[in-house]
């Protein structure tokens, strides 16, 4: 039987995946492996222990990506089942990719692959980047251009993150500046060369219900709830670790709070928006990942989060509206206030710290990040004097600088590869709409116009 064009779309995301699985499991069959046991009983304990360490942050990321943030997506009253399941298929994509890609260097570098949970780790951080980014344009893209989209970025952070950390030294053991500034930036350009220079107008299925703005909170909470984990599984066990622990769940109360305060008091009759819980309340954990490990006091981190949740609110009532009319730029999730602007306030919060920072305090930072990487390098600047204190601030600006250019540019690159007719973009009168992808069995409950299949299959038919 001919595919016909109206299905040539569909057919393409599973072909797709089928060859990128098969490929995977031939790489993983020729050149990935595990570890060697440890012969001595002190080296098993040792491991056995740093396991028992690790895997609880790791289980608690895992629900923070794969419900927290996907029921944070469902705000969209009709995209409810393609948010969550877009979601779930592209952080398995992009952990996979990113394994792949460790893998080839590893291979290039040592002629083997040994696989850990360190490697999973970087791995899921990369995938991190792609799920947020996505935001920016959620419901207007189809599968096969969000599968493109983790292609390619899932490369250029890697890229980013090994020139900020490695080359330059910069400390972000929560990964403000090179996760959520990169992936905001990225995601930004995306939609910014996807849409161009036409205006994107109010669709009607944007407007959430009562029950996915719900949800969308459950989302909010969950990551609320699990957010420690995210920033403090690479800080070093003991005093550093404990303290992101305890610096994060400051910074988190603060903006909850805050977020409160200010979205009550921008409404004439003080009335709570519910975007503005859904983002504000996170907005300090956020902000939080720079600095989180860092020798500071208490009241610094709950400035920080009360900082970052006005940044946030403000944000989604004053720039996003203002961007939309002068740069005509569409940022669906408002990834800009979540995660750019708190991310650029942690990241300047950083160099500021470091800079206050006594000698010895920024000493043992330095040292601990060549401890966290494992690469056993020196920080750029030197260790000793003021100087040294003084250049580590200027490279956590430099850090920030690279992060921003860095992701708008191949943020506009991909956006551009996007527009591909193959890739076959949903058309604008079926956007935001899980009957595209889904077999909905009950469509009595689904509001809308009849006929959405067949409106489907002409509109497709029409792009293709």
């Amino acid at each position: 039987m001919a595919v016909t064009p109206s299905t040539r779309p569909h057919r393409l995301l599973p072909l797709f995946l089928g060859l990128f699985q098969g490929a995977l499991l031939l790489f993983f069959a020729l050149f990935v492996t595990y570890d060697d046991p440890p012969v001595q009983a002190e080296d098993a304990n040792l491991m056995a222990n740093h396991l028992y360490s690790i895997f609880p942050f790791f289980q608690d990321i895992q629900v923070m990506l794969v419900v927290g943030l996907g029921l944070l997506l469902t705000f969209l009253p009709r995209y409810g089942f393609s948010a969550l399941t877009h979601n779930f298929l592209l952080l398995n994509f992009a952990m996979q990719w990113a394994l792949v890609l460790q893998g080839l260097l590893r291979l290039l570098q040592h002629g083997q692959v040994h696989l850990d949970l360190h490697s999973l780790l970087i791995a899921e951080f990369a995938a991190v980047t792609v799920l947020i980014s996505v935001g920016a344009v959620l419901g207007r893209t189809s599968p096969c251009q969000l599968l493109l989209v983790a292609a390619c970025e899932v490369p250029a952070y890697l890229a980013s993150e090994w020139t900020i950390i490695t080359h330059l030294g910069v400390l972000d053991v929560g990964g403000t500046i090179t996760i959520h500034v990169f992936s905001c930036y990225f995601g930004l350009g995306l939609s910014k060369a996807l849409f161009g220079a036409a205006r994107q107008q109010m669709h009607p299925k944007e407007t959430p219900s009562h029950r996915s703005d719900f949800l969308s909170l459950v989302g909010t909470f969950i990551l609320w709830v699990f957010w420690p984990s995210f920033v403090a599984v690479l800080c070093q066990p003991g005093d550093a670790q404990h303290r992101a622990i305890l610096n994060t769940l400051l910074a988190m109360s603060a903006s909850a709070v805050t977020t409160v305060v200010v979205s009550s008091l921008l409404d004439k009759d003080g009335k709570l928006s519910p975007g503005h819980l859904q983002n504000g309340s996170l907005a300090g954990g956020v902000a939080i990942g720079a600095v989180a490990d860092m020798a500071m006091p208490p009241v610094a981190a709950l400035a920080l989060g009360s900082l970052s949740a006005m940044a946030c609110v403000l944000g989604f009532r004053f720039l996003t509206p203002f961007l939309a009319r002068k740069l005509v730029l569409q940022d669906q999730c408002g990834i800009h206030n979540l995660h750019g602007l708190p991310g650029i306030v942690g990241g300047a919060a950083s160099a500021v710290v470091i800079a206050v920072a006594s000698d010895g305090a920024s000493r043992s930072h330095l040292s601990q990040l060549a401890l966290v990487k494992g690469n056993g390098s020196e920080v750029p600047g030197g260790l000793g004097g003021g100087r040294g204190v003084g250049r580590q601030a200027l490279y956590q600006a430099a850090g920030l600088a690279v992060a921003v250019g860095a992701s708008l540019l191949s943020g506009l690159l991909t956006g551009t590869a996007l527009r591909l007719p193959c890739l076959a973009r949903p058309p604008e009168q079926l956007c935001f709409e899980d009957s595209l992808y889904f077999k909905i069995q009950d469509e009595a409950e689904s509001p809308g116009p009849a006929g959405t299949a067949e409106e489907g299959a002409l509109a497709l038919k029409e792009r293709v």
